[in-house]
């Protein structure tokens, strides 16, 4: 794949974390799988969806690959689509935008426009 950009979710904490720390190593399930999951932008409200339902207060991140080479794979997943897979930690440096994800009245994560 040759995507120049990847999304990845975090909570509020994980991103209060993050931005303490300059670095992140990793959600529970990132660092149980030895990768940080991330997806591409095609791929990210159906993760949210998927994996965040009714969490309010996420942090979409949008992530720079191109520092990291190699590191990122590109595995099967979900439905037979390639995924990026983090295989390094992930600096604030590479974050090249972010947006806050909340609800609507019915529950559902509010996306920008266009997105």
């Amino acid at each position: 794949m040759s995507d120049l950009f990847a999304y990845k979710v975090l909570t509020a904490e994980q991103f209060d974390q993050f931005k303490a720390e300059g670095v992140f190593k990793g959600a529970p399930v990132d660092l149980a799988d030895g990768y940080i999951h991330m997806s591409t932008r095609a791929q990210a409200a159906e993760t949210v969806a998927k994996h965040f339902a009714g969490q309010d207060r996420l942090v979409l991140l949008m992530i720079d690959l191109a520092p990291f080479g190699d590191a990122v794979k590109w595995k099967v997943s979900r439905g037979g689509a390639l995924f990026p897979h983090l295989y390094a930690d992930l600096p604030m440096s590479a974050v090249a935008g972010k947006v806050i994800l909340r609800l609507d009245e019915g529950g559902q994560h509010l996306f920008p426009a266009g997105f």
